[in-house]
């Protein structure tokens, strides 16, 4: 057993120098490959890609990086998703991009999706890497099976059953029990859509449910019994939406919705408005950057559960509103940020305020922060119930509450260092149900 331990003790003592001399190989070899910096605001298996694509070297910061490959997707009207990847070259690249688009459509698996999206990042840095050393080891092959039957589908002329309508259903349900509470949740969606070029129909109808049950022990000496507390939250809701495109920069549209909640304290609550949307860069350029204004003019409809503190049980009031949207994703980081005003032409008083933003930045080499926050300044709370709200009601957030403003305010820093490169995929312990390490 001396001489055994001896001679593991030898091999891993050879061993080790080994394995440094091809870590060393290794590093050396991504140090003269094309270094990408993969900057992913999609759904993408970044494992995967890495692991495909072992010809370039994927670094960790930007300004380590030959080309920064920067992805963002757009839901397609059939239920799909299209990628834009945009390659940017930087260095000796400067000046040099390009920009390519996939599409995953709605029946495709993750497997097909990944593979595709892969596929298409490597023909965009197939153009750099053609600019490096490292183009003597690179191949052109071409797949000669027209009769792919997962692109079969997709040839143009194949005729559309549902004509541009999809459709998708969500239901979910659960129960908890302990000796002293109980709940129940259940609740369920039904979305229908149909998006072409010209025109965008949208409904959808929600509804959830949540009852909660309290045990509350009494006291003897007291001679107070036990009780039960019994909370019931509720709400439903149908809208709808019909667009109109009027060329790249111009739409039109209807929306309608009618809603019911026990939070709200509305039996029902009825909007219907007419808008129109202009967009200061072209629509097509939607998933870099956006900067829309839109204008609303409708009128609203109220039934309350409850008389309200303004002493009515029903109203209808005509309302517009005024809204500023912006999104930005650019090699920098991102932005996305709402300004929007709705008000009660009828009483110039009764209106609202409201902004929402979140913004990412990339300082320096590694180092990232993100901002982000939302506050509204409140003045239409027409439906507060003129009874003050139960102890419990304010608890288990039953009600909603008078208040003239709410904001939330969030911000974050994130700082990596060490080495610049991470083309390495180990899925040890890292991956999966049971994870210690991601």
């Amino acid at each position: 057993m001396l001489l055994a331990a001896r001679c593991i003790a030898a091999g891993f003592a050879m061993a080790v120098p080994i394995e440094r001399a091809l870590s060393q190989d290794s590093a050396a070899a991504q140090a003269r490959a094309l270094r990408v910096f993969f900057d992913c605001n999609a759904d993408c298996d970044d494992n995967y890609v890495r692991t495909e694509t072992p010809w370039v070297a994927f670094v960790r910061d930007r300004t380590d990086a030959d080309v920064h490959l920067l992805i963002t997707s757009l839901d397609t009207g059939g239920g799909g998703e299209e990628y834009t990847l945009s390659f940017v070259g930087l260095g000796d690249f400067a000046g040099r991009g390009d920009t390519l688009r996939f599409v995953a459509h709605t029946g495709d698996t993750d497997a097909i999706t990944r593979r595709g999206l892969t596929r298409t990042i490597q023909l965009g840095l197939a153009q750099f890497v053609a600019r490096t050393p490292a183009s003597a080891r690179l191949h052109v092959v071409v797949d000669e099976d027209e009769d792919d039957p997962e692109q079969g589908a997709r040839r143009t002329g194949v005729t559309d059953r549902w004509d541009a309508w999809v459709f998708e259903i969500d239901a979910n349900a659960s129960v908890e029990k302990e000796q002293r509470q109980a709940q129940l949740e259940w609740g369920g969606s039904l979305d229908a859509r149909r998006i072409t070029s010209l025109w965008k129909v949208g409904i959808s109808a929600d509804a959830s449910f949540d009852e909660s049950r309290f045990t509350l022990e009494g006291d003897e000496e007291e001679e107070e019994p036990q009780r039960e507390i019994v909370n019931v939250r509720e709400s439903y809701s149908v809208g709808g939406v019909l667009v109109r495109s009027h060329g790249p920069h111009w739409g039109s549209g209807f929306q309608a919705s009618v809603s019911s909640s026990t939070f709200s304290n509305t039996r029902y609550a009825v909007r219907a408005a007419p808008a129109v949307e202009f967009s200061v860069f072209p629509y097509s350029e939607f998933t870099r950057r956006q900067l829309t204004v839109q204008y609303s003019l409708g009128v609203s409809s109220f039934e309350y559960r409850e008389l309200t503190i303004f002493g009515r049980l029903n109203e209808t009031r005509p309302t517009h509103s005024f809204v500023i949207g912006y999104d930005v994703n650019q090699p920098w980081g991102t932005a996305d940020l709402t300004l929007e005003t709705a008000q009660y032409i009828d009483k110039s008083s009764q209106w609202r305020l409201e902004f929402d933003g979140e913004v990412d930045v990339r300082i320096t080499r590694g180092l990232s922060i993100e901002l982000g926050g939302r506050a509204s300044l409140i003045r239409d709370q027409l439906a507060i119930a003129a009874r003050d709200a139960t102890p419990e009601e304010i608890l288990l957030e039953l009600r909603d509450l008078q208040t003239d403003y709410e904001y939330e305010m969030r911000i974050g820093l994130s700082y990596t260092f060490g080495s610049i490169f991470n083309a390495v995929v180990n899925p040890r312990f890292g991956t999966g149900p049971g994870s210690i390490l991601r």
